[in-house]
């Protein structure tokens, strides 16, 4: 997303004679989509960065750098076929996220359970179960944005095990991931266990452990552990109050991710919260 904002110029459409941001997602829009874009920006307004339209704010020399990445997303969206009333919600849903208001919830930050650099200065807290199909797609993805990606040194991660009653064998999952924990090679283990995701059973996971370079015998006897339950309803109670009622469950910098569950669209507002962080420092 970053490069593709780096790209944008401005165009004129025969609608008028607004403005639409060029973007790798504006490009190839038909004719009927660049006009469904056109209206969008020239009716809404970006929730930062600027007080006017879109369409006004893109005409800035040069524009806002949010201003920029909401046009790309709003193209994004457009390309996508959602129509002008559901791109206006998701907006709000954004906004929503990046413009939080109420207390911040209570996370435990522990490194045992993180991924990314330390100091980097923006922190998400992912609740996961190991059987959610979304969680398999989400939580690997963030785990390379942030470890090797374009959030290195940006945004660390910690994981929050989150077993779902209707997931079958999802509290062994969950045992397992703090087992992992315990034993010093949580995210390997998770890695593998999404990896292997239609594979997985209870009485595999020894097996997976040793493939995930931890002692056989160790991961048993943490397994079988009743310190290592407690902590699941632990982390399980925690989600809960903090309203977590599904997963993946996303927390950025304590306060909860209202937006699509997309990995462009998740990782593209963690790039704004990012900003937004070094703006600030300015």
């Amino acid at each position: 997303m970053k490069k593709h904002l780096l790209i944008i110029t401005a165009v004129f459409l025969g609608l008028g004679r607004t403005s639409l941001a060029q973007t790798r997602a504006c490009d190839g829009l038909p004719a009927d989509k660049k006009a469904l874009a056109n209206e969008i920006f020239a009716a809404l307004h970006p929730y930062d960065g600027c007080d006017e339209t879109f369409a006004r704010c893109l005409e800035a020399k040069p524009p806002k750098p949010v201003v920029l990445r909401l046009a790309a997303d709003i193209c994004r969206q457009v390309k996508a076929g959602q129509d002008r009333k559901q791109i206006e919600h998701a907006l709000s849903r954004r906004a929503q996220t990046m413009l939080p208001t109420g207390p911040r919830a209570v996370l435990t930050l522990d490194d045992a359970f993180r991924a990314g650099t330390a100091d980097a200065p923006v922190t998400v807290v992912v609740y996961a179960c190991t059987r959610c199909p979304f969680c398999k797609i989400v939580v690997p993805a963030l785990y390379v944005a942030v470890t090797d990606g374009p959030l290195a040194g940006k945004v660390r991660l910690y994981l929050r095990p989150f077993p779902l009653k209707s997931h079958p064998n999802s509290t062994e999952g969950g045992l397992a991931l703090l087992s992992a924990a315990k034993l010093g090679r949580l995210w390997p283990f998770t890695l593998l266990v999404y990896k292997r995701f239609d594979s997985f059973a209870p009485t595999v996971l020894p097996e997976w452990a040793v493939a995930a370079g931890i002692d056989r015998a160790a991961f048993e006897r943490a397994f079988s552990d009743p310190k290592t339950r407690d902590e699941l309803v632990a982390s399980k109670q925690e989600g809960l109050r903090n309203k977590v009622t599904a997963t993946p469950g996303l927390f950025i910098d304590g306060w909860p991710y209202l937006y699509e569950m997309n990995t462009e669209a998740m990782l593209d507002v963690l790039e704004e919260a990012y900003d937004a962080k070094v703006a600030a420092r300015k």
